[in-house]
């Protein structure tokens, strides 16, 4: 296996973490969370010589997939929602006023859903999709054998806010508990916003999910 995360980049108004990662060798890669800085992006792919093979966001908010549409243009890479998220994409442009008050253009065009079980390749490295809804209804982490892309389920010592529409609290911890903490602890996690982490960290740490909460067990 050759995983490598060639880029890594915090991009957009709410500074959302994009990252390129895919197979060192045949230089073949994916785009995870495009939440702006199309241009900048596409750049850095072009010098590092990469070939985009699906640009994937792992759930719908504003600030994840600004620069999708763009992305999808420019690389013929198809672009991945889970359909769950389809009303969030609605939300697109007017969230986009609501919380930050920028005009947004035209939400990205979604060449197929993304569901839990499948399986994104880039050369021989494999993501697997799981369903991690509690965010958004559609939320999806990406895992490979060294790393969790989480989305905004899991932050280094918090998770992802359940207020907006489609968000729900128990079903975000119980997801957390029951699909990423059961996965192997050495994981590193990379998260949608802020530093990366480890699961062994959040399982033992985390004031919302782990055991500092009192809330890790198989209940």
């Amino acid at each position: 296996m050759s995983f490598r995360i060639f880029l890594h980049r915090e991009v957009g108004p709410l500074a959302c973490n994009c990252y390129v990662v895919g197979d060192a060798a045949t230089r073949a890669a994916v785009v995870i969370d495009p939440g702006g800085d199309a241009d900048e992006l596409l750049t850095a792919i072009t010098e590092q010589g990469l070939t985009v093979t699906a640009i994937i966001a792992t759930h719908a908010h504003f600030d994840h997939v600004i620069a999708a549409e763009q992305l999808r243009a420019q690389t013929g890479a198809p672009f991945y929602l889970h359909e769950s998220d389809s009303p969030v994409l609605d939300w697109y442009q007017a969230s986009g006023k609501l919380f930050v008050g920028i005009e947004l253009p035209p939400p990205p065009v979604v060449d197929a859903s993304i569901h839990e079980g499948d399986v994104v390749g880039a050369g021989s490295v494999d993501l697997q999709v799981i369903h991690t809804p509690g965010h958004s209804p559609g939320s999806i982490s990406l895992i490979t054998d060294q790393a969790v892309f989480s989305g905004d389920t899991l932050f280094a010592g918090s998770v992802g806010r359940t207020d907006l529409p489609g968000g729900d609290t128990q079903t975000l911890v119980d997801v957390v508990k029951r699909k990423l903490f059961v996965l192997d602890a050495k994981l590193d996690v990379y998260p949608g916003h802020g530093p990366a982490t480890t699961l062994e960290r959040e399982r033992k740490t985390n004031p919302f999910v782990g055991e500092a909460a009192g809330m890790w067990g198989p209940n």
